[in-house]
């Protein structure tokens, strides 16, 4: 189980990714608002890191990233179209947190197959499995 600091910082890289282009839209922060409340994070502690962003933490648990990772995928799809430059800078963020360069290129690969590029949970999960075993 991550700690309150780690789902600061898990909410804090999410609120930098969907603000790539300088702006949020209602979209995001709805969702971005439903992940601080699974992260059992206030309203007023969310609404304080959009302004006020904390240092990234490495997660440790190597199941976290994954549902981090999917979660940025989740983010990056919420707009309809989706950038090169959105797709580069998901692949670098899940290199940052010491996910497997194929597994993460298989994702990117596999979720335009998707509907909405959603890609189910246990799918993504078996990807990653793959990878690292």
């Amino acid at each position: 189980m991550i700690n309150r600091v780690e789902k600061l910082s898990l909410l804090s890289e999410m609120i930098a990714f969907a603000r790539i282009d300088n702006s949020l839209k209602e979209i995001e922060y709805n969702f971005l608002l439903g992940v601080a409340k699974q992260l059992e994070i206030t309203r007023e502690d969310f609404d304080y890191l959009l302004d006020n962003p904390v240092t990234h933490i490495h997660l440790k648990s190597h199941s976290e990233r994954i549902v981090q990772f999917h979660r940025l995928v989740l983010l990056m799809n919420l707009d309809e179209e989706v950038a090169e430059k959105d797709l580069i800078r998901l692949h670098n963020f899940g290199l940052r947190m010491g996910l497997g360069h194929e597994a993460i290129n298989r994702v990117l690969d596999l979720m335009e197959s998707f509907p909405h590029k959603i890609i189910p949970p246990d799918f993504l999960i078996d990807i990653f499995k793959t990878q690292y075993n």
